[in-house]
């Protein structure tokens, strides 16, 4: 693309921003599960550093995290015993 049509595009979409107004529930709802899928991978890397003499491991991958983000400590306990007895 030329970079004259992609500033072009860029000006556009900025003074339709400025002229409309951003949609804030969307951006904040999208922000706050964004942030609650974070703190769940956090979640699993303590689970993991600490439950690791126990012989607990969960991987952290985007489903799992999502899942300990979302359901928060119960999340994490149904993530170990779905790993220590049904996988």
């Amino acid at each position: 693309m030329e970079p004259l049509l992609v500033i072009g595009i860029l000006t556009g979409l900025i003074l339709l921003v400025l002229i409309v107004g951003t949609p804030i529930k969307p951006l904040r709802f999208a922000g706050q599960t964004l942030i609650k899928v974070m703190i769940g991978a956090l979640f699993l890397f303590f689970l993991n550093a600490f439950g690791n003499s126990m012989g607990i491991h969960v991987p952290i991958n985007p489903a799992t995290a999502t899942i300990s983000g979302l359901l928060g400590i119960p999340g994490v306990i149904s993530l170990v015993i779905i790993q220590k007895y049904i996988i």
